[in-house]
């Protein structure tokens, strides 16, 4: 039997190359002839990178500009002229503190220094996973990092961050790097809020980057005076779905697209994952695929990586086990899309809170409960 692991991370836990390990330990205890092949997964965000490097591309380590001016080490991959950063590990909230203060300040450069990078390396594609930001910028310290220049009133180039856009009367993409014309940038994201408004990236996600009621004001008002500014300047519609993810990251480079920049699209996270890590030709040459993450709930059924890998086995007509963490969604929603079993490790550990303390045992027994269920 030829069995393919493509989990997604168990957030809080186990990473997916973690969880696929420990899930691939639980096949072998079932089926020891078994033929395993690890495939982990992710949506775009934290552990894309994991995953391609997982998958055969080559691990860079760069030191950059953190989101607050501090220098960090961040990760990246590349494979042949295909690269694949994460705007996490160079711009990521867990490198700043969430205060008000650092909410304005905090910024993308750190993101540009990775893209530079990239194009040094000969990348003339570059996947760009969002998610985990701590800035609300509108990718714009990125480019910035690129060669764009920023300038308000009196022609002087504004501080970094998204808590100065509201003075930036003027962009000069004069020095922006010529590299970038010949590049297409995918730019993988799990939400579909817009730039700017009620829904937009300061108003649904700011105060989780620590910015108060005066800050989120700030920055929505800096959002939309940047997009009034690439309207104004390269006549870029600022209504697109998934522009605000990631502090609006997507908006400067969506505006710059088939001119400075050679090509940005907002694709899914998943989706766009699974068609570079080679899901589907593994998925041809195998027998059963087993998937999962930490916790598989109504909302997963609108596309997360779990579901998504479960599909695309649908549609070749390879069975599916599920495994979970924390399982709560019925099993007939779940034979709908392919799955013929499904455990969960808080069953096999009886609580949630004992799984989470022991998650690659508990992983194991659950992906054996399901194995044994079949």
């Amino acid at each position: 039997m030829r069995v393919l692991i493509a989990p997604d991370k168990f957030k809080g836990t186990l990473s997916a190359v973690e969880a696929a390990s420990a899930i691939s330990e639980g096949v072998l205890r079932v089926y020891p002839e078994a033929v395993t092949t690890v495939l982990p997964m992710a949506d775009g965000g934290e552990g894309t990178v994991d995953a391609a490097v997982a998958a055969g591309f080559e691990e860079r380590l760069n030191a950059v500009v953190g989101p607050i001016l501090r220098p960090t080490g961040a990760v990246w991959a590349v494979q042949g002229s295909r690269a694949v950063i994460e705007t996490a590990q160079a711009s990521g909230l867990l490198l700043t503190e969430p205060t008000p203060e650092n909410a304005l300040r905090a910024h993308s450069y750190g993101c540009g220094q990775l893209i530079a990078a990239a194009l040094d390396a000969g990348a003339t594609e570059i996947v760009l996973g969002l998610g985990g930001s701590a800035m609300t910028d509108g990718g714009t310290g990125a480019l910035r990092a690129l060669g764009l220049k920023l300038l308000d009133v009196n022609g002087a180039i504004v501080p970094l961050g998204g808590g100065s856009l509201a003075e930036v009367v003027a962009i000069d993409a004069s020095g922006l790097d010529p590299r970038l014309a010949g590049v297409r940038f995918r730019i993988a994201v799990d939400v579909d809020n817009p730039l700017y408004g009620p829904r937009g990236a300061a108003q649904v996600f700011a105060a989780q980057k620590g910015a108060d009621a005066d800050g989120v004001e700030l920055l929505d008002t800096g959002l939309r005076n940047l997009a009034s500014l690439l309207r104004e300047s390269y006549g870029w519609d600022s209504d697109v779905a998934g522009a605000g993810a990631a502090g609006g990251f997507p908006a400067s480079f969506l505006a710059l697209s088939g001119g400075l920049i050679g090509e940005a699209s907002i694709e899914s996270g998943a989706e766009l994952v699974a068609e570079f890590l080679g899901l589907r030709e593994k998925l041809a040459e195998t027998d059963l695929v087993i998937t999962g993450e930490g916790s598989v709930d109504e909302q997963s059924l609108a596309g997360k990586t779990p579901i998504g890998v479960a599909r695309a086995a649908q549609a070749l007509g390879v069975p599916v086990v599920l495994v979970a963490g924390q399982l709560s969604v019925s099993f007939e929603a779940l034979t709908e899309l392919g799955v013929v079993a499904a455990a969960s490790a808080a069953e096999s550990a009886r609580s949630a809170e004992l799984a989470m303390a022991e998650p690659e045992r508990y992983l194991r027994q659950a992906t054996e409960n399901a194995l044994n269920g079949i």
